[in-house]
């Protein structure tokens, strides 16, 4: 592991659209970094700024701190411990993790306990946000794990984003992504819901988006999701199905600690039933279709220029949707 005064030599592990995003802001930053992708054309771009692509994760196992955002928890484990994984290798095995997967604070939890006893440690990291906000440089990342790796990963999870939250020793920041994956269904139906409200009453969702937008219950991403609403563009950045998995992760660790989420439960049949409807390769924000159907209110992009609060403002084109 790199010391306090040398730079480490970093690599990265998953390149699809968020993975990607960041490893581009390592490079932007100047820093060695070694990629590695399933599929090696998503990797490419990066080489183009100067990433060195390697032919399986083991080759990432001489890298100083090795960053890893791949699909769950079986793909983390073979990432990690398979037999071209990572930590696979005896003559050489980098000195940190930082995972950025979403998976339960039990998965993580085992391969956190594997790799410690192969002298690596694990940082769990994940993000919120998605692959624009992190173009912007606005994405969000919790961290918890041993307290001497966060203190020299920081430095390099600060270039990644606008805040880093250190939540200590352990698996609070699998836990604490889990609460704010929650958090966004429930926030995101709620949304619909008020939306379909106003619009039947007469008002646009041009109009009422603005006002919530400058109001105490604007935030980041009422604003970055306003494209969604107003004009039902639905292009993908987080799939029902994903924010469904999101549930199902929220209501194991609901159950290990008694407590009980009447609002979350009602959302996740919302999102189950969204998917049941077709809404698969959508944004989860097609929760707004699903509750104008079910309100007798037929949709149409309002077709006006909206910002989403990331960049400049635009005129957002409808996409084909799940129906």
């Amino acid at each position: 592991m790199a010391n306090g005064t040398a730079r480490a030599r970093l690599g990265w592990l998953g390149t699809g659209r968020m993975g990607a995003a960041l490893a581009a802001r390592l490079l932007d930053a100047g820093h060695d970094l070694a990629v590695y992708n399933r599929t090696r054309a998503k990797a490419e771009p990066l080489a183009e700024q100067g990433a060195v692509i390697v032919d399986s994760p083991a080759d990432l196992a001489d890298r100083d701190i090795v960053f890893t955002m791949v699909g769950g928890p079986n793909d983390f484990r073979q990432v990690m411990l398979g037999p071209q994984g990572v930590l696979s290798r005896g003559d050489a095995r980098p000195g940190m993790i930082v995972d950025s997967t979403t998976i339960s604070p039990r998965a993580s939890a085992q391969v956190r306990e594997e790799a410690a006893g192969l002298g690596t440690a694990l940082l769990a990291a994940p993000v919120s946000g998605n692959p624009k906000v992190a173009q912007a440089g606005l994405l969000t990342i919790v961290v918890s794990g041993p307290q001497d790796a966060w203190d020299e990963a920081r430095p390099y999870l600060e270039l990644l984003g606008a805040g880093v939250t250190y939540v200590g020793e352990g698996e609070g920041a699998r836990l604490v992504k889990v609460c704010h994956n929650l958090m966004l269904g429930v926030v995101a139906q709620c949304l619909a819901e008020i939306a379909v409200l106003a619009e039947k009453g007469g008002v646009s969702r041009a109009d009422l988006m603005a006002f919530l937008n400058e109001s105490v219950m604007g935030s980041m991403f009422t604003r970055y999701k306003t494209p969604a609403y107003v004009n039902l563009d639905f292009k993908p950045t987080f799939t029902p199905a994903l924010l469904l998995k999101d549930f199902d992760l929220g209501f194991e660790a609901a159950k290990e600690h008694g407590v009980p989420m009447p609002v979350a439960a009602t959302t996740q049949q919302i999102v189950q039933a969204l998917i049941g409807n077709g809404y698969t390769d959508v944004d989860f924000a097609a929760l707004l279709e699903l509750q104008a159907r079910a309100s007798a209110l037929d949709l149409e992009p309002e077709n006006v220029e909206v910002s989403d609060g990331l960049t400049g403002p635009a005129v957002a084109a409808p996409v084909s949707r799940g129906t």
